[in-house]
């Protein structure tokens, strides 16, 4: 039972999730009757499964908020802001709940007393004739929207029409409730020498479908009920005017017979009912044979643990795979190469396809910020909506975890420094409602997410001015407006002129880069002033597995990421030794490169030709000389350890099949650590 309670809990997290993020797309479309529908049934699955499962608290505090929706969908009641701040407090709650099941704190049972009144104000102000007739429902009609058939015997006596009665006005009344048969007996018409016009000598067998219960049928002849003799009897729970061989037995019967004997009927029903459940259960079962199997074979669930370990075994594989190619083209054994070839291949293969099921859409991490969007919006009085695009473009489930806490340093700053004013902004000529725009998109290997907000962006002068105090820089220091803009990076580094609950304390965008370089991602800033701010985050798809350029500096080994080789060149050793300026030329072109051995401090000599990597930075090129190019290489990523865990030049190491340690270079960190170091750069 515990491990169908797991299950449980885990679904109804999903469907928390599925809750919120249909709250957040109603708001902007309250008239929306599908999204209201799909709302209620994600309550009321939350609700039943809970109940089944011993969340008893889930399933009464469900069951209230169910009513308020209940009512929106019967038109009863409309959806306003209050009702939405209620529902996604609600959602919070609930998922406070779902971890810690009936036995709540204190605190946790505060909000839910809190929380219940409100809906319970809700829902009571708004029920409309919320009593009435549950007496009757309960009784006359349990399946209310099903319809079930009724035999009705009608037979009016001779001197009905001398109280103004039309019979045919009854029958037409009982059309009107539901879908009907009607056979007109005229076994007792007399002769025509003996017919009385004002006698009525004739009498219906009808038959009924509807849904509106025995009483419904009861009012119809609620005035006629002295001047008729009047039988009704419920013959089936379901309609059995669909069924055409119900209606051709009904007809022979009433050509045979002079009064339809209601034991035989019900019989009759009874036996058709089981043909009737029988073909149902058929149908379901030939639909679910045509459609659901490949609704099971294209989803399942997995646990993620069990994910992580299976990308584990493959990035062994990898190790081993590279082991095994080495060893291939070192032993003199006939056909062993063409064997580790294509293990090779399956390998990388297996790796892709291992890889894809890791990756989730962007759009999984999307509902917190259109949350924090609306609730801070409301409580800094500013009128914002929030954008995407894009938003199926893939990464990795680890890197979308820990990319939510940064974007949303981001998307706060932007509300509470970049956004101004609804009058602010009329004044300048834009629209009240501000814009926050969240695009993602493919780059080569990697994905960008741009962050793009259009409003007052940021003044340089106030960077610079808040820096010289800070003493972050001196005075007369002449920068560019990227090395500006990149100020706002820096640890404590603060523009707010006032600490607020949202911002001012100068934590925030340096955690962003550090966060983000920890994920081997890199964070870029641009602003122009009354027009906007754009951060730019580009992410690699995926953090376990690279594909890299494995070089060699003397007997030490170190990879760098494919994504980031522009070209390979070779140099004589005195040609990079005697360059000016550490520039050298290739391609027509002059670039700057970085010496590695001096920069690692290997020891030795250098040999006579050296290669020179070049790799993309920003959009500059700059070379990396080594020893020697290996060649291509796929490498397994493992973590330094705590005693380089503040190594920034260097992202992690890989074991080669030879059992050595290579280094793999984050470049960017690199360039950006030793460049401006002159004392390090060139031979």
């Amino acid at each position: 039972m515990e491990k169908f309670r797991e299950k449980f809990i885990e679904e109804a997290s999903d469907l928390i999730n599925e809750l919120e993020k249909l709250l957040l797309e109603i708001e902007g479309d309250k008239a929306n009757n599908e999204l209201i529908q799909q709302i209620f049934r994600v309550m009321h699955s939350l609700k039943g499964g809970s109940a089944m499962f011993g969340f008893h608290k889930i399933d009464q505090f469900t069951h209230h908020l169910e009513n308020i929706y209940d009512l929106i969908r019967n038109d009863k009641l409309a959806i306003s802001d209050d009702i939405l701040d209620v529902t996604l407090a609600s959602v919070d709650h609930l998922r406070n709940l779902m971890h810690e099941g009936d036995d709540s704190d204190t605190r946790n049972q505060v909000q839910h007393d809190l929380l219940l009144s409100k809906i319970l104000q809700i829902s009571d102000e708004n029920t409309i004739n919320k009593v009435t007739s549950l007496t009757i429902q309960e009784t006359d009609n349990r399946a209310i929207d099903e319809l079930a058939t009724y035999y009705i015997s009608f037979k009016p006596k001779k001197n009905i029409f001398k109280f103004g009665t039309n019979p045919l006005y009854l029958i037409d009344e009982l059309c009107d409730i539901g879908e009907t048969k009607v056979f007109v007996r005229t076994d007792n018409l007399p002769d025509f020498d003996s017919l009385i016009s004002t006698e009525c000598h004739i009498y219906w067998d009808i038959f009924l479908a509807t849904n509106q219960g025995i009483n419904a049928i009861g009012e119809v002849f609620i005035f006629a009920d002295d001047q008729c003799d009047l039988k009704v009897n419920k013959i089936s729970d379901i309609n059995l005017l669909e069924e055409e061989s119900f209606l051709g037995i009904i007809d022979e019967t009433i050509k045979n017979q002079k009064e339809i004997d209601i034991n035989q009927l019900t019989q009759l029903t009874h036996d058709l009912e089981k043909v009737f459940i029988r073909a149902q259960k058929d149908q379901i079962k030939e639909k679910l044979a045509t459609t659901n199997v490949d609704t099971n074979i294209s989803s399942i669930r997995v646990s993620s643990d069990k994910l992580d370990n299976l990308i584990n075994w493959v990035s062994e594989l990898v190790t081993i795979q590279a082991r095994l190619s080495l060893f291939a083209k070192e032993t003199e054994t006939n056909g062993l190469v063409p064997i580790a070839e294509e293990v090779e291949k399956i390998t990388r293969r297996l790796r892709d396809d291992v890889f894809s099921i890791r990756l989730i859409p962007v759009e999984n991490m999307l509902t917190r910020f259109q949350r924090l969007v609306r609730e801070l919006s409301h409580q800094l009085g500013k009128d914002v909506v929030f954008k995407t695009e894009g938003t199926e473009t893939e990464l990795d489930k680890n890197i979308i975890e820990a990319l939510a806490d940064p974007i949303l340093h981001i998307i706060r700053n932007s509300l509470d420094h970049g956004i101004e004013s609804a009058e602010e902004r009329q004044k300048q000529g834009k629209p009240k409602r501000a814009t926050i725009l969240l695009k993602a998109f493919y780059s080569g290997t990697n994905v960008i997410i741009e962050i793009t907000d259009d409003g007052k962006g940021i003044d340089p002068d106030k960077i610079i001015n808040q820096a010289i105090l800070k003493g972050l820089i001196a005075p007369d220091t002449e920068l560019n407006k990227k090395e500006i803009l990149d100020l706002l990076f820096q640890p404590g580094f603060s523009t707010a002129e006032k600490v607020t609950k949202v911002s001012g304390r100068g934590v925030g965008m340096d955690v962003v880069r550090r966060k983000i370089t920890e994920i081997r991602g890199e964070v870029d800033i641009d602003s122009e002033i009354n027009e906007g701010t754009k951060l730019t985050i580009k992410l690699p798809l995926t953090l376990s597995i690279i594909d890299g350029l494995l070089v060699q500096i003397d007997d030490t080994k170190f990879v760098i990421p494919l994504s980031s080789v522009d070209k390979c060149f070779e140099f004589k050793h005195t040609v990079l030794v005697n360059s000016v300026n550490n520039l050298i030329r290739t391609d027509n072109n002059e670039i700057a490169y970085l010496n590695l051995r001096n920069l690692f401090k290997v020891e030795g000599e250098a040999p006579e030709t050296e290669h020179v990597v070049a790799v993309q930075f920003g959009d500059l090129k700059i070379g990396l000389s080594v020893d020697n190019i290996i060649g291509q290489y796929q490498a397994v990523l493992k973590p330094l350890g705590k005693l380089y865990k503040k190594q920034q030049s260097i992202s992690g190491a890989t074991i080669l099949g030879d059992g050595t340690v290579a280094l793999v270079l984050d470049t960017n960190q690199l360039i950006t650590q030793f460049a401006q170091d002159e004392t390090k750069i060139g031979g």
